[in-house]
């Protein structure tokens, strides 16, 4: 049986004032076991004769679960819990990112050239030449994250401050994979024209604007009017970042089991912002049964004759109250199940309506759309969203080096051509020879994917002409 994982959500380190006899730790570690508790480090802070102090850090699946452990230890004898932190939350302490000075102002000297008098020769050489704004400041290599709070991860709508931690980490991720410099901006306010108008008003600090955790259908829409009315890259990361690892993940999943994506069934579970791009993403590479479901049912099923006029405009054949079936009913003789949707939608069991080999990608986080410690057994190809099993399909494979490869070329715009580059970029950085069942996309942390990923989009914007015209022939 597949040993059952934990993911970090819940990480608790605990400090225990423990009687220096046989056995005392010996009943903790138990306990801990008992609970399935997954025991990581323990370090001893202090001892004597008579007690010892430890701290123990252990993973547990939710937070329910943690505060029962705690008070099981709080009444085992000899024991005696002294405190209790959550490493999440520490690790999150007075906010995850910083600004970082690239000139040191250690003398008049510096300071008068880094500000006044000396900066105003910069401004006067911007004003006269705006392109300089490029080459001068951090413009060239700067991303606003941009949210309004109103689809943060699975938890629905918590608002601009509780989505800032989410785009802390997201300007991590570009800084250690891509070398951006990208700036969490959560706005308050939900209303589509006041959200347009302040992304216009802060574009001229920004090479490229990363939309997050924009609740569907709204994010189309706000994503649509800056691509059109903006001069910079403007990119929904929650649709297309994750649309395009999907369709690396599937084109090499499709492989393993010898299928072609244009004979298969794919049946895809939600179609808010991430389902839509997936469909749409997937049209454009050649799929041709494809069958989308929200709460109600199928509510996409484009006919034959409606493919190459749903390649280009998805939105007029998604039907979202007049389902057209039920999610089971889509099941049946399906060769992939992709989910962008809730926890726990379907049982193990439902899994074997589809054909064999099946390839089963339940990304919703943090509970997948089916339990993947049973699906794991029923499916040829198994992925999540999740970073403790194999096989995570992570936007983060992809908006590194999208903006990265954007930036580079100062790219108007991310186009489908760019996209679609980007996907093969991702699924070619595993050869066919070290292609398995629970190996179809590289690590995030695999180094070649943000050099492999920005050069597809660099090519691809040059080819396109959606990159500047000089910097296109230097790269």
């Amino acid at each position: 049986m597949r040993e059952q994982h934990h993911s970090s959500n819940y990480r608790l380190t605990v400090r225990l004032e423990l009687a220096n006899r046989p056995g005392v730790f010996a009943r903790v570690a138990a306990l801990l076991a008992t609970q399935k508790a997954n025991l990581g480090a323990v370090d001893l802070v202090d001892a004597n004769r008579d007690k010892m102090i430890r701290e123990i850090t252990f993973d547990v699946p939710g937070e329910a679960k943690a505060a029962k452990i705690v008070e099981h230890l709080k009444k085992i004898k000899n024991v005696r819990v002294l405190s209790v932190s959550d490493r999440v939350l520490q690790l999150h302490s007075n906010g995850k990112i910083e600004i970082h000075s690239k000139v040191p102002v250690l003398s008049r000297s510096q300071l008068s050239m880094v500000y006044t008098p000396g900066v105003a020769r910069v401004c006067e050489a911007i004003a006269a030449h705006p392109e300089k704004v490029y080459s001068l400041t951090i413009k060239s290599n700067s991303v606003a994250i941009v949210t309004d709070g109103t689809a943060i991860l699975g938890l629905g709508n918590l608002g601009p401050k509780a989505a800032l931690p989410v785009m802390e980490g997201k300007a991590m991720l570009f800084k250690q994979f891509a070398g951006i410099d990208a700036w969490p901006i959560c706005l308050d306010t939900q209303d589509e024209n006041e959200i347009v108008r302040t992304v216009k008003l802060l574009a001229p600090v920004f090479g490229g604007v990363n939309l997050e955790d924009i609740s569907a259908p709204r994010c189309f829409a706000i994503e649509e009017r800056l691509k059109k009315e903006l001069d910079i890259p403007v990119m929904h990361d929650d649709q297309h970042g994750t649309a395009v690892v999907i369709l690396a993940a599937l084109q090499n999943a499709l492989k393993l089991v010898k299928k072609n994506l244009s004979d298969v069934r794919i049946v895809v579970s939600g179609i808010g912002a991430a389902g839509v791009a997936c469909c749409q993403i997937l049209l454009a590479a050649g799929a041709r049964r494809i069958l989308a479901c929200n709460r109600k049912g199928v509510v996409f099923n484009p006919s034959e004759a409606d493919l190459v006029r749903a390649q280009k405009d998805i939105f007029p054949f998604i039907h979202r109250d007049r389902p057209e079936g039920k999610l089971l009913e889509a099941l049946n003789g399906a060769d992939v199940f992709i989910g962008v949707s809730a926890g726990n939608l379907l049982k193990p069991a439902d899994l074997k309506r589809m054909r064999k080999d099946r390839i089963v990608f339940a990304m919703a986080n943090p509970d997948p759309e089916v339990d993947p410690d049973e699906a794991v057994r029923l499916c040829r190809v198994f992925a999540t969203g999740r970073s403790d099993y194999p096989n995570q399909i992570n936007n983060a494979l992809a908006f590194p080096g999208i903006f990265r490869g954007a930036l580079d070329v100062r790219a108007h715009s991310i186009n489908e051509e760019m996209k679609m580059a980007a996907s093969r970029a991702i699924a070619e950085l595993i050869p066919s020879d070290q292609l398995s069942e629970e190996y179809i996309v590289p690590s995030i942390f695999d180094k070649r994917v943000v050099e492999a990923v920005s050069a597809a989009v660099r090519e691809a914007a040059c080819d396109t002409d959606a990159g500047h015209p000089r910097l296109c022939l230097i790269s």
